[in-house]
């Protein structure tokens, strides 16, 4: 066997620990996380802080692009429907696309992309500036204080992001469906109310998102605190944070889907 292969496969094998390791790391922040949680819910005022920063702001972009998405999903299922003689049905689809799958899952991909990423910048800059040690000394546990509200402001943000963004996403359909192109309007409400499940879709999306928005949040806020203390490392960071998030939304929802409408 020559010193190529074995390398390569040295290489693999190193890498694969290397994962490893870092997944037991990443657990094992997480549930230290979870255990200093109780003092941060203790004095809520800062995880409102961190809510704003984390929730509101990402408002715009929720809603701009759930409104998109909504009118895209309208157009496209009237155009589709229509050749079967079932247009006024655009309004279920349009309901049940978003709040069982498009509205947890890219309103999770666009809140990794702009509070998960922020989540760790903080994090890796506080700790590239020396702030995280500097509250250690101080007697401040920086879990507490810093890492803490920042992940339960990332939790409790994301469900309601997920909520507006399907919410923008109908009222996106309807102004294309029944404003634009004329589709009748008592149907396009009455069929979504008589064909949404409020357990079966609402509430399993809803379900979805509150899982999105603990793996974003666990992830975001261990990546900031791993990163090396360099502006390099604090790039590398974040980037990873996205990528991360981005795929393991994707294999959860799997999962999630899987288990939640394997019966219907």
């Amino acid at each position: 066997m020559s010193k190529h292969i074995i390398s390569a496969i040295q290489g693999v094998g190193h890498r694969t620990l290397e994962g490893i390791r870092r997944l037991g790391r990443a657990t094992l922040y997480f549930l230290l996380v979870l255990w200093k949680s109780g003092t941060s819910l203790k004095r809520f005022g800062l995880v409102v802080r961190e809510l704003y920063y984390f929730g509101v702001l990402s408002l715009i972009i929720i809603v701009v692009s759930g409104l998109f998405v909504g009118m895209v999903l309208g157009l496209q299922g009237y155009e589709t429907l229509q050749k079967y003689g079932s247009e006024t049905a655009v309004g279920t689809m349009v309901a049940l696309s978003l709040v069982r799958e498009l509205g947890p899952v890219v309103a999770a991909l666009l809140f990794a992309s702009s509070a998960g990423s922020a989540m760790t910048v903080e994090i890796g800059l506080m700790k590239a500036t020396e702030q995280l040690a500097a509250m250690d000394m101080m007697a401040v546990d920086p879990v507490a204080r810093v890492v803490a509200p920042r992940f339960w402001a990332g939790v409790i943000s994301m469900p309601l992001l997920a909520a507006i963004f399907s919410v923008m996403g109908v009222f996106g359909g309807y102004l294309v469906a029944v404003v634009f192109i004329g589709v009748d309007d008592g149907s396009f409400w009455s069929q979504m109310q008589s064909n949404v499940d409020f357990r079966v879709d609402i509430l399993n999306g809803f379900i979805k998102s509150c899982f999105f928005g603990i793996a974003v949040s666990a992830i975001a806020v261990f990546e900031g605190h791993d990163s090396l203390p360099t502006a390099e490392g604090v790039s590398v960071a974040t980037t990873r944070t996205v990528v991360t998030s981005s795929l393991v939304i994707l294999g959860l929802d799997f999962i999630l889907t899987a288990f939640m409408f394997r019966g219907l």
